[in-house]
């Protein structure tokens, strides 16, 4: 029997009411959305999934199989296609992961609701029995949590676990260092604080010279002779040159003799004292620049003792404003309430340098994984990977349950469900089992994904879990003891996912039309428009999202 085979083929019988296909009729647009969506998702999950390739909007390349990188870069007009996605970044905000969960879930059950409307059940019914389906399934779950990490245990086979749903070179590395981090900045009640632990992903190097440094590191360089502050750093952040204003900036210099341009440029230099001069008396001894530092200007920096640190990209500068509580200054000038830690200075590294911030107070960096490699693609999964580790401690250190991964909990509250709904009566029946139906759909995009006959694999994962192995998943080879092979999934983030799914899926339900507004004519051609051509452009409704039919 193939396992793809629709819940709802026998509904009208079921039901009792003949087969009604314009009641799904208001449903499809967005089920194509959402279709068209997982299927630019489906081949990235699981560990075995594949990359895309994306040039986004901008121009840019970027080499990743992340579903939030993905859908950050896709540019959407439907209004189903984007709420999916929202629903999708929450989820990865708030449980680091699951975004690629939810899209493919969301479309499956979609795809279930559209063959149960054409089945005749009433929409209002439909949206009453999934939730009573997802309820179902929620309180199902915890059933299934069979190992937690203990509170003096180490993390690592748990984090682990996490780490390696993609295809990462040095996975037990990487894996190693995390779990080492959020270890050592948990707090003495059992407590975490994700920001105590900071990422810095720079270029250079191999993985293996990645490394730990205390406080919080960046890459960029100190430029003048003062390399370090080992007592009391006050911090500046500069969003502009240190040094004269652009040579572009709209401003002309009026000079009628050599006397006005030597008194000129004299005035220029003695201004750049100046400012200077007022970062020094405001007690700034750490300047952080992000733009082009002038020579002359680093001369008087070296004479008043202040430290001036490069730094090449935005959102380290970004990062380190809401860290210290200063803001970016774009002009040269101090800031009024200056950042504060104990210790800046430059650490020297394999083929790089960083520069260190360092903290003895709650609530700040205690530590920072300096991560290492040859290409940005790499640095950039690497990075994404110690993120997702660092949000899973976190989640643990609130609830230290986890579930069978590899596909094997969907399996188990498919089986289960299905189980429910061949007793249940009325609609609620054939929700269940379409409810069940969409959940099998994830372990089966497992083993597509890794390659293998899905409809053997799929018969032989029911036939282990009508046997009572719920512990049964998808492998690279075939069908796999999730116990055995260390595979796990984390409790509150499945159930955050599934909650999401069932919110945004029975609000889709809701839906009858997709109207989108035109702009008026005078907001398109001013306010004296032509008649004639405000009369053709204009529509009393909208016009229909081209997503549509």
């Amino acid at each position: 029997m193939d396992s793809r085979a629709s819940s709802a083929q026998a509904l009208p019988e079921r039901l009792g009411t003949p087969a009604a296909a314009a009641a799904a009729k208001d449903l499809l647009s967005s089920v194509a959305a959402a279709h068209t969506l997982a299927r630019v998702l489906r081949p990235c999950y699981g560990p075995h999934g594949r990359q895309k390739l994306l040039v986004t909007a901008k121009g840019e390349t970027v080499f990743t199989g992340y579903a939030t990188a993905i859908l950050r870069a896709l540019e959407l007009e439907h209004p189903a296609a984007r709420l999916l996605r929202e629903a999708a970044q929450a989820q990865a905000e708030q449980s680091g992961d699951g975004a690629a969960f939810v899209v493919l879930l969301a479309q499956a059950l979609l795809a279930q609701a559209e063959r149960l409307l054409r089945a005749g059940l009433p929409r209002a019914q439909l949206r009453k029995a999934y939730a009573a389906a997802a309820a179902e399934t929620l309180a199902l779950l915890p059933s299934l949590a069979i190992r937690s990490l203990g509170p003096l245990e180490d993390p690592l086979w748990a984090l682990y676990s996490v780490m390696n749903t993609r295809a990462l070179l040095q996975t037990d590395y990487l894996s190693k260092m995390v779990a080492h981090a959020c270890w050592a900045t948990r707090e003495l009640d059992g407590g975490f604080q994700p920001e105590r632990v900071g990422v810095c992903a720079l270029p250079g190097g191999r993985l293996e010279d990645s490394c730990l440094l205390p406080g919080l590191a960046l890459p960029g360089k100190p430029c003048g002779q003062v390399t370090m502050v080992l007592k009391g750093a006050r911090v500046a952040l500069l969003a502009c040159a240190f040094g004269p204003a652009s040579p572009n900036a709209p401003a002309t210099a009026r000079l009628t003799n050599p006397a006005d341009l030597t008194k000129f440029r004299k005035g220029k230099e003695q201004l750049l004292e100046k400012q200077v001069a007022q970062l020094a008396a405001a007690y700034i001894n750490v300047v952080v620049v992000w733009g082009e530092i002038d020579e002359k200007t680093l001369t008087h920096a070296d004479k008043y003792g202040i430290m001036v640190i490069q730094v090449n990209s935005r959102r380290e500068m970004v990062y380190l404003s809401a860290v210290l509580g200063t803001p970016l200054m774009p002009y040269l000038l101090p800031p009024l309430e200056p950042g504060k830690c104990q210790r800046v200075y430059g650490q020297e590294l394999v083929q790089g340098l960083a520069v260190v911030f360092e903290w003895e107070c709650p609530g700040t960096p205690a530590l920072t994984l300096v991560l290492r490699g040859a290409t940005t693609e790499g640095l950039r999964g690497a990075e994404q990977a110690a993120y997702h580790g660092i949000d899973a401690y976190f989640q643990l250190c609130q609830d230290p349950r986890l579930l069978p991964g590899a596909g094997a909990t969907e399996m188990a509250l498919a089986k289960m469900l299905r189980e429910r709904g061949t007793k249940l009566g009325g609609p609620s029946g054939p929700t269940f089992l379409a409810f069940a139906q969409a959940l099998q759909s994830l372990p089966e995009t497992l083993a597509e994904n890794a390659g293998l006959g899905v409809s053997e694999v799929m018969a032989e994962m029911n036939g282990a879990h009508q046997a009572g192995n719920f512990l049964t998943g998808v492998g690279v080879e075939g069908i796999i003891n999730v116990a055995q092979e260390e595979v796990w999934d984390i409790l509150i983030a499945k159930a955050q996912g599934l909650r999401t799914v069932a919110d945004v899926v029975l609000q889709l339900l809701t839906v009858d039309e997709i109207v989108v507004a035109k702009k008026s004519p005078t907001h398109q051609q001013g306010l004296n428009p032509d008649p004639k051509k405000a009369k053709e452009q204009a529509s009393p409704i909208g016009k229909k999202s081209p997503w549509g039919q």
